[in-house]
């Protein structure tokens, strides 16, 4: 964030795109199949929200990818991470009707 800062980017800004830049580097990393080896490393560490979720969409994609862009690639990708983004969103709409409803 602090590269970002430097360059003139305003706080929020510096922000979303660390975290992007996060995202970017963790599937990356495990595109070329270094996440593993950083996780073998650091243990638990690796699995931080940004970098651990990238991980965690890209590595089933990878391990289909022999079945080819479509039906491997692109079946596998969400299969972790889909649950999560599902509930997520369900479970955030719901508390935030709820919230809306008590004010």
């Amino acid at each position: 964030m602090t590269l970002y800062l430097a360059q003139g980017f305003g706080e929020i800004d510096a922000a979303a795109i660390t975290v992007g830049s996060m995202v970017v580097l963790g599937a990356f990393l495990t595109g070329i199949g270094v996440y593993d080896e950083i996780g073998r490393i650091g243990g638990a560490g690796s699995i931080v929200p940004i970098t651990g979720f990238a991980n965690s969409i890209v590595a089933p994609a990878m391990d289909h990818k022999r079945e080819g862009f479509v039906f491997g690639v692109g079946a596998r990708l969400f299969t972790v991470a889909g649950p999560v983004l599902v509930y997520g969103t369900l479970i955030s709409s719901i508390i935030g009707i709820i919230y809306f409803l008590l004010q």
